[in-house]
């Protein structure tokens, strides 16, 4: 056995630390319940709440402090993840609620004030201007606000109000490459909200509108293309087979300019609008196609919750462009679900700086289909400037201005 010099043994001043545990063994502590923290605001008087759904999303309990310190364990009635929404409801009446204001009339340069509980410091007060509006993260459906109001870890789902004591958006997210507070902070209008937060209350559920296409933003150089005068809109890169646009008689190339009367600004703007329409709904779409505008006539469908490579064979150049193409075989059509194209075999030049790579495959040139290398040269011949190449890569087609001559 352990001698009596061993300083881990029974006479150790350190034996009561390792009483009853096998030898040389650590007990693991017991799991301790997650918690996360969060702020919310009470919307109706009979205890509707409303948040941000990444701060209850997956909780299995959720409990609510009022400022007078009385606490509710309450129920998620909704959580929409793409708008960042969730609805809560406790037991209670005759509750404080805020004053709900419009977000669409807040000004760049404008005050505005954001309450919540960073770091777990309950009912903070921080303060900022509005610094810009309509800003879309990651090609999502929410035109966020964009202040410089301090938003630390806490403040997610707590209101942000105006001058006139009126909430016109919910605090949801940092932009930070620290982990912290650098100035850039985004919420979500109060307008978008109520409207989601009515459907979490209805249905449990927020649904969408869905037009099926793909889209991308129009450069100078695609607008050179297609003979736009200014880069302005949203370029369709693919339509989705049997969608609603493609049943409108939308087409990959097309240049959507205008929704329902509204200009297109920017492509960013489309699926924001697009989204807050409900399903079943018919927009007038203007669209640019062929050098001329065009009206289309689109019944929105309902938005769902939820690669080619280079071959040795015969290939010809297409000078101007830097492109070494050859036509693909019906074996590469039919596993690429493409009619015609040619596969990129080599890339130098222009294409190369444009981005276009090797195993992409030019399904189109300036909205016309290309079949063959021939086809291709005679395109780049009668553009001017540029010329918009329709490339797959993979699964995804995008428009690629090249510059030529």
């Amino acid at each position: 056995g352990p001698s009596e010099n061993d300083p881990f043994g029974p006479n150790s001043p350190f034996a009561p630390f390792f009483r009853g545990m096998p030898p040389f063994g650590f007990q693991m502590p017991a799991p301790q319940p997650i918690r996360g923290e969060g702020s919310g605001f009470i919307i109706r008087p009979d205890g509707v709440i409303m948040t941000n759904a990444h701060v209850v999303n997956g909780a299995s309990e959720v409990t609510v402090r009022l400022t007078d310190r009385r606490e509710y364990t309450a129920k998620v009635v909704g959580v929409d993840p793409k708008s960042d929404i969730a609805i809560l409801k406790i037991s209670g009446k005759d509750l404080p609620t805020v004053r709900l204001g419009e977000s669409r009339s807040l000004r760049v340069g404008e005050w505005v004030l954001a309450i919540g509980a960073p770091f777990g410091f309950e009912n903070s007060a921080t303060a900022g201007i509005v610094s810009a509006k309509g800003r879309t993260l990651g090609g999502g459906y929410v035109p966020f606000i964009q202040t410089d109001v301090p938003i630390n870890p806490g403040n997610s789902g707590g209101p942000l109000f105006n001058m006139r004591g009126e909430v016109v958006g919910i605090n949801s997210q940092i932009y930070s490459r620290s982990g912290g507070y650098m100035g850039v902070s985004f919420s979500i209008p109060i307008d978008v909200a109520m409207q989601v937060g009515e459907q979490l209350q209805t249905t449990g559920h927020a649904t969408r509108g869905k037009l099926g296409v793909l889209i991308q933003p129009v450069t100078q150089g695609l607008a050179d293309s297609f003979g736009l005068p200014q880069p302005a809109g949203a370029l369709v890169s693919s339509v989705e087979k049997g969608g609603p646009a493609e049943k409108a008689g939308v087409e990959p190339g097309d240049v959507i300019l205008k929704l329902n009367g509204h200009t297109i600004e920017d492509s960013s703007e489309l699926p924001v609008q697009i989204a807050s329409l409900a399903p079943g709904t018919a927009v007038n779409l203007e669209v640019w196609r062929t050098h001329a505008p065009r009206e289309l006539s689109v019944k929105l469908g309902t938005m769902e919750e939820k690669g080619t490579t280079a071959r040795n064979g015969s290939h010809k150049e297409s000078g101007k462009l830097g492109l070494a193409v050859r036509p693909l075989t019906p074996d590469e059509q039919k596993n690429g679900n493409v009619k015609g194209g040619l596969l990129v075999e080599r890339v130098t030049g222009p294409a190369a700086e444009a981005g276009i790579q090797p195993g992409d495959v030019v399904i189109a040139a300036n909205g016309s289909n290309v079949t063959s290398a021939e086809q291709l040269k005679s395109a780049v011949e009668k553009s001017k400037g540029h010329i918009a190449l329709l490339i797959q890569r993979g699964e995804t087609r995008i428009f690629v201005p090249v510059r030529v001559g």
